[in-house]
């Protein structure tokens, strides 16, 4: 069902239930039942968040949160019974548990969310939803997952507050463009997590609404962090988001109110930082016993990268095999990438950042920078999350000569089909043309990942879980990887206190250079 967005002026107000966040917490709060292919979607993002977390326990932004979190314990007095209008009263307040730590140690649930939610961002390698925004939807897993920790939630209360957090943040990713007035994504993330915790709850839709208000109110920020040089912070900024979402549903449980209407007001959102006092967004929204099934239209990565360069990287690996003379610079006299708008100007020459061919940038940069990545994915016929981004790989001078003969081009063609809503031909692809030194000319073209769900080797579990042993062999103990496995397989049938198994707990002492590494904080 679509729902007409627009600026309301202070003297013709809007009803409190036609408000979007209003209407947000609706669909949240739906009890409609998860349907069998959602439940099972659900346990397969949380393998891969799982898998993605363990291969990042050791660079500096993970420790660096992890010890912020550390120093927020759980005291053993301040688990109490009662939780108000929480939906799990009468169980105790029972903290969270942060990736790495040791399962006993119990943390704060924003602070769990905020260590969490950078474990599973620092290497830009989980789940993607591309529409009029882009998104990484699997962010709403730490959060809604460290609040279902701490009230003692079961496996079923998880997997809907899950739902719901996909639901919301696919829909608002579906209709409103963040990007395009330079507003970083993560503020569709604020709301949607905010909501998820809310289905999690159970709590009434006022709670809700007012919860999903001040959670955007506190997540609207530019978009520098992925311009530029970029930085740490951009694998702490969904992670911010998070946390906020969980804090603004404790105040809301505390009876405080947010600004309102956070969207249509005179002064909000959209007449402000968005399309301004004459804009309209049409909202894709479940209707009343609807099944919630936006997470079934995203899709995860096989490479550690941005998701638009996934297709790319698959061309350039297969084309690299068939062309061998593509990986010697001194035989390419150019290699131009035809794509889409967003494509070209987010991680593309479009961009006008010059960060994006300099061989001394940040990783960050570099997995947002496409001329890198098909240079590398087509000398070294793979994408690896670590060897792709070595400085050593990157300052390579054969590679740097490739690099900088690839540039990209914005294709209105693909830029359609890009924005398009028929999932058979939405594409996240281009047209790769190469005129040779000599003369020659090659062209190919791909429109989705081979991972894809329409690619040509979609993901299932099995791959999820080959996803999961990958990342985490070397990290974590054999025990402990067939412990978690198996305890996420199980996911809906979780009771409650059994949701503190879906966590990673690195050997004794393995993190130990990563954290001293670290130098001291305020706490």
């Amino acid at each position: 069902m679509l729902n007409d967005v627009h600026v309301h002026r202070s003297d013709d107000p809007l009803a409190r239930a036609d408000e979007l966040a209003a209407k947000l917490a609706a669909v949240a709060l739906d009890p409609v039942a998860v349907d069998a292919d959602v439940v099972d979607m659900i346990v397969n993002r949380v393998i891969d968040n799982a898998a993605v977390s363990a291969a990042s326990l050791g660079r500096a932004p993970v420790a660096a949160a992890r010890a912020q979190a550390a120093a927020r314990r759980q005291a053993p007095d301040d688990r109490r019974g009662g939780a108000g209008r929480s939906g799990a009263a009468g169980r105790g307040r029972e903290g969270a548990t942060v990736v790495g730590l040791d399962p006993a140690i119990r943390v704060q649930p924003e602070w769990a969310a905020w260590a969490n939610g950078v474990a599973v961002r620092e290497l830009d390698f989980h789940d993607t939803f591309l529409a009029a925004e882009y998104s990484h939807p699997g962010d709403n897993i730490p959060p809604v997952l460290a609040v279902a920790q701490h009230v003692g939630a079961t496996g079923e209360q998880l997997v809907r507050g899950l739902a719901a957090g996909y639901e919301l943040q696919i829909d608002l990713v579906s209709a409103i463009s963040l990007h395009a007035h330079k507003i970083d994504h993560v503020a569709h993330l604020g709301p949607s997590a905010a909501g998820g915790i809310g289905a999690l709850l159970g709590l009434d839709a006022e709670t809700t609404a007012q919860a999903i208000a001040q959670a955007l109110h506190t997540t609207t920020a530019t978009r520098q962090s992925r311009k530029g040089l970029i930085s740490t912070w951009k694998a702490y900024a969904p992670a911010f988001a998070g946390k906020q979402a969980v804090e603004a549903v404790d105040r809301a449980l505390r009876g405080q109110t947010s600004p309102s209407p956070i969207y249509e007001g005179e002064d909000g959102v959209i007449a402000w930082l968005l399309d301004g006092p004459d804009a309209h967004y049409r909202v894709p929204l479940p209707g009343p016993g609807e099944s919630k099934r936006a997470i079934l239209a995203s899709y995860t990565k096989e490479h550690s990268a941005e998701y638009q360069a996934q297709a790319w990287i698959d061309l350039a690996r297969r084309l690299g095999r068939e062309h061998p003379e593509l990986r010697d610079p001194a035989a390419i006299g150019s290699i131009v990438l035809h794509t889409s708008h967003h494509t070209h100007v987010v991680i593309g020459s479009g961009a006008g950042d010059p960060q994006k061919y300099d061989p001394t940038a940040s990783r960050e940069t570099l997995d947002h920078s496409i001329p890198y990545i098909v240079a590398v994915a087509l000398q070294d016929g793979e994408w690896h999350h670590e060897r792709s981004y070595a400085p050593e790989r990157a300052a390579r001078p054969d590679t740097v000569a490739l690099w900088r003969r690839i540039t990209t081009a914005e294709d209105p063609e693909w830029t359609r089909r890009y924005h398009s809503i028929d999932p058979a031909e939405k594409a996240f692809g281009g047209r790769i043309e190469v005129e040779f030194a000599d003369g020659r000319r090659l062209v190919d073209e791909i429109s989705v990942a081979d991972a894809h769900p329409l690619g040509a080797r979609p993901f299932g579990r099995e791959d999820y879980v080959r996803k999961f042993r990958t990342l985490a062999a070397g990290v974590l103990a054999d025990d402990e990887i067939e412990r978690f496995l198996d305890t996420a397989a199980r996911l809906p049938d979780l009771r409650a206190g059994e949701l503190q198994g879906l966590t990673l707990a690195a050997p004794p002492g393995s993190l130990r250079a990563a954290d001293d590494a670290l130098p001291d904080g305020l706490f």
